[in-house]
């Protein structure tokens, strides 16, 4: 059978593009990592977010070798936790609910882009390679505030990623010659071991403690210090672990008011309040009285 020249040469240039079309959608399909949102995460009543395990806490935690699972909900209009930190050279999985209304979760400049349906949970897993900004956006409408409800992924360098939580519990007011204690929580929430430093600033103190804080684990350490050295006033006091600071003042005075000295001003107040009472009435009685005669 003879085939014409132009003939033949179409004939190529169809097989050329269906076996273009072929490689295009594998390269999308595989390449790039797309994949359906998995559906085998068991439902959720959306009610009992609050006491669940995974979406109490919105968070992002890690569980392996540069793997990270983010918790996120989406509610009318906000996503948390906002934003969301990963290091790079991470792979991570998000699990996302939604609280009230049907969301989306979509990342600018990934593929990261799914429906969030209350009693759903939604999981996909990426990979990123590189720091960058990611904005975070609601494409189901969802409300009046709908064009309002974005946040922000931000992937950081790997040596300026950690999940520390500090917090410091220290009286606000104590009475000259008294003690001040700052009780100091150290969680560190990555899977290697913390080694830092714990500094207190006050006045002209300062206090420092080397500390050990072990993967996944709380560790928690005492200042003290003197008010007599402090001296009567307002103090600012601050404490730091790495990039992380707590701060507050502590008020030092002669002599703390106690609750019966508050009890006893009461006491008169009502008294006083209690003898105008008892004269009005004095009066209103006995005006009635001079009335019926």
């Amino acid at each position: 059978m003879n085939i014409h020249t132009y003939e033949k040469l179409w004939l190529v240039a169809a097989m050329v593009l269906i076996v273009g079309f072929i490689a295009t959608i594998t390269y999308g399909s595989v390449g790039l990592g797309i994949t359906m949102v998995g559906d085998q995460q068991p439902t959720i009543e959306p009610s009992e977010l609050n006491d669940d395990e995974r979406f109490g806490e919105p968070r992002v935690e890690h569980v392996g070798e540069n793997e990270y699972e983010a918790y996120v909900v989406a509610q009318t209009f906000a996503f948390y936790p906002d934003p969301i930190e990963v290091p790079t050279n991470s792979e991570v999985t998000f699990y996302v609910t939604a609280r009230d209304v049907i969301h989306s979760f979509s990342v600018a400049g990934t593929n990261i882009n799914t429906m969030v349906i209350p009693g759903e949970v939604a999981e996909m897993t990426v990979e990123f390679d590189e720091p960058g900004e990611y904005g975070i956006v609601c494409n189901e409408y969802c409300g009046s505030g709908h064009h309002n409800m974005e946040g922000m992924l931000h992937v950081v360098p790997e040596d300026e990623f950690d999940m520390t939580e500090l917090s410091v519990d220290a009286d606000d007011e104590l009475e000259l010659g008294d003690e001040a204690a700052f009780n100091v929580s150290v969680e560190n929430r990555m899977l290697d071991d913390l080694e830092t430093t714990a500094t207190l600033e006050i006045g002209d103190e300062t206090l420092e403690e080397e500390l050990t804080v072990a993967g996944g684990d709380l560790e928690e350490t005492t200042f003290t210090v003197d008010t007599t050295d402090l001296g009567e006033g307002e103090h600012d006091w601050t404490v730091a672990i790495d990039n992380y600071e707590e701060s507050g003042t502590l008020t030092v005075v002669e002599e703390l008011e106690t609750d019966d000295e508050n009890e006893d001003d009461d006491a008169d107040n009502g008294a006083d309040g209690s003898d105008g009472d008892d004269d009005e009435n004095d009066d209103g009685e006995t005006d009635g009285g001079e009335d019926d005669e």
